[in-house]
Formats: C-alpha cells, sequence, structure tokens
C-alpha cells in the first residue's frame, strides 16, 4: 500500500473489536470446538477483541439445554484454556453461549436456527450477522450450506452479513474438489466462504510477508540467484490415534499437503503483492501453486517418497506400528510420510529445488521453513586450515517455538583461519512475552472482520489438488511394496534422504530441540579446540 493509498476496510478496523454477530458452531460437540473453538474465544475476548454484541450457538444432534451446554463450556475452558482463566471474564463470555439441539440434515433445525437468530438479535444486538462454522465431518460441508441456502440463512439484506468457515479437507482430490466449490458456490458469494487452515494463525506464518517484504536485505536475495533450494517440514511426533478411519481414506498426501504443505510453500515463494489487501495476497500465492512444474509419472516415482511408521520408540516409550493402530487394517498401504521435490516455474524460483516433507510419529514434532543460500567461492581460503565452507541458513520456525533463525559462518578465535557455524536466533516468546493462542484466534477475527488474507480462495484449492492427484494415480498404480519403511521416532524412510543426497545436499535434522541445540553447539566447540 502506497502512502497515499486509503488502507482497506478489514485493515483499519485490525486492533478494534470484531463486527457484532452470532457464532453458529456445527460440530460445537466435537474435539475441534472444545480444545480449539472455545479456547480462542474466550483468548478473543481477554484480548478484548470480541463485541460487546456477540454470542455463540452451539449445535449438535444432542438432546441438552442451554445450561448443560454452558456447563461444558466451562469445563472446555478449565481444560484446555492456553492460559490462566479469569473466572469473571470466562462466566462473561460463557453467559454468551446458547444451544440448539438438531440434526443438520433436518431441515426443521435451520427452521428453529433462524427463530432463535431472531431472538439472540433482539437480545444480544448482533444486527442480524452470523458467522457458521462447520465443524463437522466433511461429507456433511454441502448439505449443511444448501440448508443454509434454502433456510434464508445465507441470504445478505438490508446490511446484514453471513458467513461461513469451512475446515479441511476441501475435496479428497480435484474432482470432488471442484463439486464442493460448485455445490458451496450457489449458496454463497466467494466472498462469504472462509476456507479455513489453522496453520495460518501461526504467527510465524503471517511474518513470512513482514520479513521478506519489510527488511531491505532479504528480498533483494530471496531468489535463484542467492538461493541454493527450500526445505519445508511439517514433522509429528503422535500416530493416527483415533484417526485411523479417516486415516485409510486419506493418508499424509491429501491430509497435509494440499493444504498445510502448499499454504507454507505459496507464502515462501509468492512475488511481493501489490498491497495488504486480501484480494491481492491471494492472487499472488494462486500464481504460485498454478507455476508448480507438473511431473511425468517417471518423474513422480523419482521425485517422489512414500512411508508408513513401523514399531519404535517416541518420547521414551515404545509405540505400535501404523498397521497396528485402531481402525486400520492389517495389511494397509496407506502413507503416513510423504516427500517430494518441486519446482516452480517462473522467473525467481527457475531450477530452485524445493523439498517437501511431513510425516507421523517422527523423531520431534517441528514445523518449519529453511531457506538454503548457495555457497560461496571458496578461492580466497585456499592455503589456510579452511577445509570446506557451509551453506548458510535462515530458519523460519514455525511450531513448537515460533521464532526466526539465521546460522552463518564465524572466524574461530586463535591465529588459525578457522571456521565455525554460528546461530542468530528470535524467539516470539522471549522478544514480545508469551501470548496464549490456540492458533484460531487471528483466523476468527479475521472472520469477524471481513479480512480473508489467510483462507484459502477456490482457485487455490483446486490449482493445490492439481498438483497432488498425479502422484496419487502413479502411487494407486503402483503401490509400495515395502512398507513399514520407518521406525516410529525416526526421522523418516531412507528414500526421504535419497531424495536430497542425490543431489548432494541433506535435510536439516528434525531432532533440533534447545537441549539437542545446546549439545550440538557443545561438541562442535570441542571438535574444533581439538
Amino acid at each position: 500500500m502506497t502512502s497515499n493509498e486509503a488502507p482497506s476496510p478489514a485493515e483499519s478496523r485490525r486492533g478494534l473489536p470484531g463486527d457484532p454477530c452470532v457464532m453458529v458452531i456445527f460440530g460445537a460437540g466435537g474435539d475441534l470446538t472444545r480444545r480449539k473453538l472455545t479456547p480462542a474465544l474466550y483468548n478473543l475476548e481477554s484480548s478484548h477483541l470480541l463485541s460487546g454484541n456477540f454470542a455463540v450457538v452451539g449445535i449438535t444432534r444432542e438432546g441438552i439445554s442451554t445450561d448443560e451446554y454452558r456447563e461444558r463450556v466451562r469445563r472446555d475452558l478449565s481444560e484446555h484454556a492456553t492460559g490462566d482463566v479469569d473466572p469473571k471474564l470466562a462466566e462473561q463470555l460463557v453467559a454468551r453461549f446458547h444451544y440448539l439441539g438438531g440434526d443438520y440434515l433436518d431441515p426443521k433445525t435451520y427452521v428453529r436456527l433462524k427463530a432463535l437468530l431472531v431472538t439472540l438479535d433482539a437480545d444480544h444486538g448482533t444486527r442480524g450477522n452470523a458467522l457458521c462454522y462447520l465443524a463437522t465431518p466433511p461429507d456433511l460441508f454441502a448439505y449443511i450450506v444448501g440448508h443454509l441456502g434454502t433456510s434464508g440463512l445465507a441470504s445478505e439484506e438490508e446490511g446484514r452479513w453471513r458467513r461461513v468457515v469451512i475446515e479441511k479437507p476441501f475435496g479428497t482430490d480435484l474432482e470432488t474438489a471442484k463439486a464442493l466449490n460448485r455445490d458451496i458456490r450457489r449458496v454463497l458469494t466467494e466472498s462469504q466462504i472462509y476456507r479455513i487452515d489453522h496453520y495460518l494463525g501461526k504467527e510465524t506464518v503471517q511474518n513470512i510477508m513482514v520479513f521478506r517484504f519489510a527488511n531491505g536485505i532479504f528480498e533483494p536475495i530471496w531468489n535463484r540467484r542467492y538461493i541454493d533450494h527450500v526445505q519445508i517440514t511439517v514433522a509429528e511426533t503422535v500416530g493416527v490415534e483415533m484417526r485411523g478411519r479417516y486415516y485409510e481414506q486419506a493418508g499424509a498426501l491429501k491430509d497435509m499437503v494440499p493444504n498445510h504443505i502448499f499454504q507454507l510453500l505459496s507464502f515462501t515463494a509468492m512475488e511481493p503483492p501489490i498491497s495488504f489487501e486480501a484480494r491481492a495476497v491471494r492472487d499472488e500465492k494462486a500464481k504460485v501453486l498454478h507455476g508448480v512444474q507438473p511431473m511425468s509419472p517417471e518423474e513422480i516415482l523419482r521425485r517422489t517418497v512414500r512411508g508408513q511408521y513401523g514399531n519404535g520408540v517416541v518420547d521414551g516409550r515404545e509405540v505400535a506400528a501404523y498397521r497396528s493402530e485402531p481402525r486400520v487394517a492389517p495389511d494397509s498401504d496407506t502413507e503416513t510420510f510423504v516427500g517430494m521435490k518441486l519446482f516452480i516455474d517462473n522467473w525467481r524460483w527457475a531450477e530452485v529445488p524445493f523439498y517437501l516433507r511431513t510425516g507421523k510419529r517422527l523423531a520431534q514434532r517441528v514445523t518449519e521453513i529453511v531457506i538454503q543460500f548457495k555457497k560461496p567461492p571458496f578461492v580466497p581460503f585456499r592455503g589456510t586450515a579452511v577445509q570446506q565452507i557451509a551453506a548458510d541458513q535462515l530458519v523460519l520456525n514455525i511450531q513448537p517455538d515460533e521464532g526466526i533463525s539465521l546460522r552463518f559462518q564465524a572466524k574461530v578465535p586463535g591465529p588459525m583461519v578457522r571456521m565455525g557455524q554460528v546461530d542468530m536466533e528470535f524467539g516470539y516468546a522471549r522478544h514480545f512475552g508469551s501470548h496464549p493462542s490456540t492458533g484460531y484466534e487471528t483466523l476468527l477475527y479475521d472472520c469477524m472482520i471481513a479480512d480473508a488474507t489467510l483462507f484459502q480462495r477456490d482457485d487455490m484449492v483446486e490449482a493445490g489438488w492439481n498438483i497432488v492427484d498425479p502422484i496419487l494415480e502413479v502411487w494407486n498404480a503402483v503401490p509400495s511394496r515395502a512398507f513399514p519403511n520407518y521406525a516410529a521416532g525416526s526421522s523418516g524412510p531412507k528414500d526421504a534422504d535419497d531424495l536430497m543426497t542425490r543431489d548432494g545436499r541433506q535435510w536439516r535434522s528434525i531432532d533440533h530441540d534447545s537441549g539437542g541445540r545446546h549439545r550440538r553447539d557443545k561438541d562442535e566447540a570441542r571438535a574444533l579446540r581439538a
């Protein structure tokens, strides 16, 4: 945005309480609501970002009273709040919760919801605005949106707004994603649709744009001339837990790549937008996905990796193989690990490989983006004790410890010319103080002020599946015969390491928690003194 350009309506609202509205949660009894949405609403309330004219309607199939529902909300806050709970503030929020029992497929549920919204508008002054959050199984999305349309609950009239938040997955392949987009667009305009990805609520993800475009020292070198390659890692220590039935249908590729991984990819590789207005940012993100180089079946077999965890040890305890998990077939071919090498066909990134990996039951829980720069010429150091020069790395840590680190070369003290790698680190919690967050606060607030910047657009969803579909086709045609091919608690299958070593590169170790980092630094110092 230039100095003469007015801020967008949403940007001018930022920092002020959200619009008056009712938040309608379909699936109010599920884990997402209990563990994430309710604590997020409390955090917004404590930050004075909820309107004084705000209410919640929780919808489930159970037949309980509003008083019983409120008691559940109190319990959820006590168990899942991200910080200390102020009893007075909690009661102030709980008093705004209301309950409606009903079947999501029954038109009568929506008739009663419409009547309840009229009552809550009179009681809470919500101005007829409603934010519907679909925290339900994905096969209900189109049906719920359809009923919202036929009941008139999606209609924006007399100055009121109606918005719908849809959780992932957005389809199971390109065809179903297009069908879902068609179904919901029959009822809603694109401006009413908020396809949510909680990863984008992380401060470091949002900070990628600020880091790149507000610092003159980084943007000039953010290109193929200076960057050797990019690594994006989303590693989890948990298994599939009780989600075996879902995971058998999805697998790591469908579950993580078209949404979380590609969102991180697009923020990392996007061109500078003309402003931070939602359309400008999403236009540039979509261009990244459209620019991903298509792969032939032979290239897919060479440039993608799949894995499935076997028995192993995670966090000091023995864990079972994927095939022994509840609701998983004993001979399952479902992948729990995905690795791949992609290229983006544009001027900035031509011939720069992007290595992506995600997996369950790995050594550490970590999400990070690694920018590895090209090595400088060795020429000046001939005739010295320096044997080689390591590449500089910029690491954007998304979770669990949000921050940024830069690793570069420095001279080891002493008369000899010797080098060691040093780290400059910035941590959000250390620098700005801890800020209770579930990752949903920013996203819910953005829905209330009509800022769609961090939400996926229909063309972005379809572009992501357009990349993934050919991989699925090849993998289905050529099933893996090696599963399980990595131990729980490891860094993944050997094929993932080979994906990089064939190119003369290697993954940044995922086993680098703060304790591990300190041990590594001590080991390096000891080696240099030897």
